[in-house]
């Protein structure tokens, strides 16, 4: 057998290299928020407003608009091939029903944590008194209420998606397309229970849609390793839009939304990781790239790849469960969204207002936040959950429009906790099922989340060993 020798990689590398930190996902998104702040702030103190924005500022809202636009492409069959492959792979699963209880079960208790931690420093903070702003606002474009919500729950066509017309003043008519998300997650949960009762008959379907899935997937991270780049526009189109001195107009109700996301990320997750016999640092350094790409996205279902892999990867939840879990939780777990910042706001409408809230209603804010979760699935956000949960109070709906001003700073925030919690709650239900790899869990994090599973396939071939790390018990149930 011949060998064929290769010259030592050092020798080739004689020039400047850049430490191994530095090519991180991490300090990439650190980087591009500290270049997209101060381009940011150098288009505001260049005359750059959002009605008129310079040549600076047009490019920041371009780059950023652009970048979430290449997210939300792939949201519907992102969403519709992972639910169906999620519920599939509940085949392999010997508890599955019992997976899936506890799944909810966790996905209720945070939620019910969140909320109240939202409504104690609601009451405790009063952020709607003496804010110095006026009863005007902009009206929101979307408005919640229970019964669109049970209705909106029957799909009416097969893709949940939907059109409208809009006439301008020269007469123009403008068409858009529109999805809703619920209904594709209807559609979804309906196709893939249909194809496990189908049986062998449906094994072309379901592979034809694992085919699917790992194609949309491939798309979706040739966009998220761009993310540096659309952190520059998004972080920098915020500061040149929004400043300082909208934040400082409701400075009080930003910090009060900002430390009850501060609690649950770093206070509640970590009491829960803890209370699991798992490590706190292990926890945050394996699923921190998601929470970066969650924070300038602000996109929950455009993070999935990214928070499935690194639950996966680094924080070993077998992958199928983790297929399950992450995907649904994806969709209706929204601690940031559907907790802390229905509960937060909806105290703020009140006391603006002068309205005076009792103890039954501070139930029915958190009985609306656990239940309601659903209604904040992918792109409908947190203020079709907010009109919820303010036409479930009676409260005044004007109310809404005075915070639309700093929504999409709150948002960076809200979506990064929602992100950490959908990474959470998975971890510590295969911890307490004893399918928690936890040898992978406790591993040395390389920094980068971006191996493609094709190239982990090949190194294992090559070595002969396998990639599987799924703990005994599912390879155990899986045969």
């Amino acid at each position: 057998m011949s060998t064929q020798t290769r010259p030592s990689d050092s020798a080739g590398k004689t020039g400047f290299q850049l430490p191994k930190w530095a090519g991180s996902f991490g300090f990439q998104i650190i980087a591009a928020l500290i270049v997209g702040l101060g381009l940011g702030l150098l288009a505001k103190y260049t005359g750059s407003t959002k009605e008129a924005p310079n040549g600076l500022g047009a490019t920041l809202q371009t780059i950023g608009s652009s970048y979430v636009a290449l997210l939300q492409t792939a949201v519907v069959p992102l969403i519709f091939t992972a639910v169906v492959s999620s519920i599939s792979n509940l085949r392999q699963v010997s508890n599955a029903a019992r997976l899936a209880w506890n799944t909810l079960l966790w996905f209720a208790i945070t939620s019910l944590i969140a909320v109240l931690i939202g409504i104690g420093l609601g009451v405790l903070l009063q952020p709607g008194a003496n804010t110095g702003i006026t009863g005007e606002g902009k009206a929101p474009s979307s408005v919640g209420n229970w019964w669109a919500f049970l209705t909106g729950l029957f799909p009416k066509n097969f893709l949940g998606l939907g059109a409208s017309s809009s006439v301008a003043e020269s007469g123009a008519v403008t068409t858009s397309v529109s999805f809703n998300v619920l209904q594709i997650l209807v559609i979804a949960i309906a196709i893939g229970v249909a194809a496990l009762k189908v049986g062998k008959a449906a094994e072309p379907f379901l592979a034809l849609n694992a085919s699917a899935l790992a194609v949309i997937q491939k798309v979706l991270w040739w966009i998220i390793r761009i993310a540096p780049l659309g952190t520059v526009g998004l972080i920098g189109n915020a500061v040149a839009v929004y400043g300082w001195d909208t934040i400082g107009s409701l400075g009080k109700f930003a910090v009060a939304i900002y430390l009850g996301l501060a609690l649950v990320l770093f206070v509640v997750y970590p009491i829960l990781v803890r209370s699991h016999g798992l490590s706190i640092k292990q926890y945050f350094s394996g699923v921190w790239p998601a929470v970066q790409l969650a924070f300038v996205s602000r996109s929950s279902v455009g993070t999935l790849p990214l928070t499935q892999r690194v639950t996966e990867r680094s924080l070993g939840v077998p992958r199928a469960y983790a297929s399950f879990a992450v995907p649904l939780g994806a969709t209706t777990k929204m601690d940031g969204c559907a907790a802390i910042y229905p509960a937060i706001s909806a105290i703020f409408v009140a006391q603006f207002f002068g309205v005076q809230l009792d103890f039954s209603q501070y139930l029915l804010i958190a009985l609306v936040s656990v239940l309601g979760s659903a209604a904040t699935a992918g792109t409908t956000g947190a203020v079709v959950m907010l009109t919820l949960t303010l036409s479930t109070l009676g409260l005044p709906l004007a109310g809404v429009g005075l915070l639309l001003a700093i929504d999409p700073i709150l948002d960076m925030g809200r979506t990064a906790v929602n992100v950490a919690g959908q990474a959470l709650v998975p971890t510590i239900v295969a911890k307490r099922q004893g399918i928690l790899d936890e040898s992978l869990y406790n591993a040395p994090r390389n920094g980068t989340p971006f191996v493609d599973d094709n190239n982990d396939d090949d190194t294992a071939a090559t070595d002969g060993t396998s990639t599987d790390t799924t703990p005994r018990e599912l390879q155990d149930a899986r045969a």
